[in-house]
């Protein structure tokens, strides 16, 4: 048995290389391993999956192609793309799955997580997610034609840039109270998420938690197989 795990590639139009980088890992990489599990922000932005442009199409291609070939494939939603529904993941045929996920993953129990939730310090961000996570918010904003929800989205990435930069890194990073607790509410020893752009395996009070890695000058994968797990860097 064997897993390959990924989070926080931002693909988007305006990155034809990330694109590119993807369609090739998910050719030469994952169709190797037996499941595949994207944890998040597999979009820079996405606002609905009644969207379709060239860019898209392409990327569904990439992952359906995959699913066909027999590869299992599970996404869990990032604070990027929170508004993947059951259409995309039927047309590629992947499975959407809940954050936080525990799962037996090559006889091993691991508890799956995108990563915004565990960074508590982040009192703005985490008021913003709690409003457009809403279920109300969500189906208003898909109600909306898809020229005004392209505005909206720019101008909430527009806003989340400029107050980010202001930011100190430690309030953008995970808190350990945070991470205790989701250890020990979960009965977890294993946890893996991304979110944070800090690839790195640390050895926590109840355990160990990896960090994913974003896609941008580098790639970053995890593999998971009876033998080992293994964070992976290699470049775009």
């Amino acid at each position: 048995m064997s897993a390959c795990l990924i989070s926080d590639l931002h693909l988007q139009i305006e990155r034809p290389d990330l694109t590119l980088a993807f369609e090739k890992f998910i050719k030469n990489k994952a169709s190797s391993y037996e499941s595949l599990y994207i944890l998040g922000d597999l979009f820079e932005a996405w606002i609905g999956d009644d969207f379709n442009n060239e860019f898209t199409i392409r990327v569904k291609k990439i992952l359906k192609d995959l699913t066909l070939s027999g590869i299992n494939l599970y996404l869990m939603h990032g604070n990027r793309d929170f508004l993947l529904g059951e259409s995309f993941c039927k047309e590629v045929g992947a499975n959407l799955i809940e954050d936080p996920t525990k799962l037996n993953i090559c006889n091993k129990e691991v508890l799956l997580m995108h990563g915004d939730t565990l960074c508590i310090d982040d009192v703005d961000y985490q008021t913003f997610r709690s409003v457009v996570r809403d279920k109300k918010w969500k189906e208003d904003f898909l109600k909306k034609d898809i020229n005004e929800r392209i505005e909206v989205a720019k101008s909430l990435r527009d806003v989340s840039k400029i107050e980010n930069k202001d930011k100190s890194s430690e309030i953008m990073d995970v808190n350990q109270l945070a991470v205790n607790d989701v250890f020990q509410k979960n009965n977890a020893t294993l946890l893996i998420h991304g979110h944070t752009h800090r690839p790195q395996e640390h050895d926590e009070i109840y355990g160990r938690r990896i960090v994913l890695g974003d896609w941008d000058k580098d790639l970053w994968y995890l593999t998971i197989n009876n033998k080992k797990i293994e964070l992976i860097r290699e470049k775009i």
